[in-house]
């Protein structure tokens, strides 16, 4: 970090840090063996397969600790609503680079993480984990770790606090984050284009392999949205370059939330993790796609586990994203190996099995 005077820092009340009353809960819970749910803004409770347990509310654990503009750093408590970060973030014209869903107002910071799940920025900024500098987190023993810290560092080794990134509470609770946080750009703009699904895609693929303004691409299954950030002289270059016509910053929004009407329906919604030059053969159901192509949605009354098989074969992964049938997997199956490790760590940091049980795969 630089010793030079940085911006005051908005501390948070100290009777928002309920450490204490977590680890006493987590104490209690392991000493008896009794599964825990783990509950934040409860916005992302669909994802995943169903817990059974005694609730852990950490909503309460809240507040921002910590924020440098001058260094582009932010730590929080997890219970900390995302909404309350960007806010904080855009009076100094920064922001979250990977733009998180964040599925209602209640979503939390240590929801985003848990999930790590990503927005439409997503190729052209990074993933969550990219921007995780460092977590404390309760174990399964009660004791609290810290993994990491609030530089970043391009380091060789094993980051343990990447792991928590996507583990869906599995293994630990998270109390604190600092995040790596990038400044906003100058200019932005939305187009929107009626152009075919693979001809859109084809026409992506060359452009994502030179210096660009895109900032997002979704494609619903009619139209091809755009979305051009950076300096005014690269976003004005990049509007003639892709051609459109103009539409509200407010589709990205939706398409960041997944609150489009197509995300809307009661059947499964797939979530496909392709290699963006990936042909999809013909499938049953709406296909939309983002990340210009290699995050593909398929809305559809099917629960084919075919679907697996398919996305492994095209060298990525499904995942049964939303409205998963009571009693079916929910993402990729993993090979044994995989698996082996997977129990390993969780062992590790929760011996006694008590988070979030199940969530991501039994056993789990």
């Amino acid at each position: 970090m630089s010793t030079r005077e940085s911006f005051p820092l908005p501390i948070s009340r100290a009777s928002d840090d309920q450490t204490p009353r977590l680890v006493d809960e987590v104490r209690n819970a392991s000493a008896r063996g009794h599964a825990l749910r783990i509950v934040g803004g409860n916005t992302r409770s669909f994802y995943g397969r169903p817990v059974t347990g005694y609730r852990l509310e950490v909503s309460g654990h809240s507040g921002v600790i910590a924020y440098d503009p001058s260094e582009l750093v932010i730590t929080a408590r997890s219970g900390t609503p995302i909404a309350e970060i960007e806010a904080l973030l855009a009076e100094h014209d920064q922001m979250l680079a990977f733009e998180p869903p964040r599925f209602g107002a209640q979503s939390t910071l240590g929801g985003v993480v848990a999930s790590g799940l990503s927005g439409p920025r997503r190729p052209f900024s990074g993933s969550v984990r990219d921007f995780v500098l460092g977590v404390r987190v309760l174990d399964g023993r009660g004791e609290v770790l810290r993994f990491g810290g609030t530089v970043f560092k391009n380091v060789a080794g094993f980051d343990a606090f990447r792991l928590m990134s996507g583990a869906l509470g599995c293994l630990g609770v998270i109390l604190d984050i600092s995040l790596r946080v990038v400044p906003r750009p100058r200019a932005e703009v939305a187009l929107a284009r009626d152009m075919d699904s693979e001809e859109a895609r084809l026409m992506l693929i060359g452009r994502m392999r030179r210096q660009s303004a895109l900032s997002g691409a979704f494609h619903d299954g009619r139209r091809l949205h755009l979305r051009l950030s950076g300096a005014h002289s690269l976003v004005k270059d990049a509007v003639a370059e892709f051609g459109g016509a103009p539409e509200d910053l407010k589709v990205w929004d939706e398409i960041r939330d997944k609150s489009r009407i197509e995300f809307a329906g009661t059947g499964p919604v797939w979530r496909l993790s392709l290699p963006q030059t990936a042909e999809l053969p013909a499938l049953p159901g709406r296909l939309l796609w983002d990340w210009a192509g290699s995050e593909r949605w398929l809305i559809s009354d099917s629960e084919d586990a075919t679907f697996w098989n398919l996305a492994a074969k095209l060298g990525g992964h499904a995942t049964l994203f939303r409205n998963a049938p009571p009693g079916s997997e929910v993402f990729q199956p993993l090979a044994k190996p995989i698996l082996d490790l997977h129990h390993r760590i969780k062992a590790a940091l929760d011996p006694a099995g008590i988070f979030n049980p199940g969530r991501l795969y039994e056993g789990l």
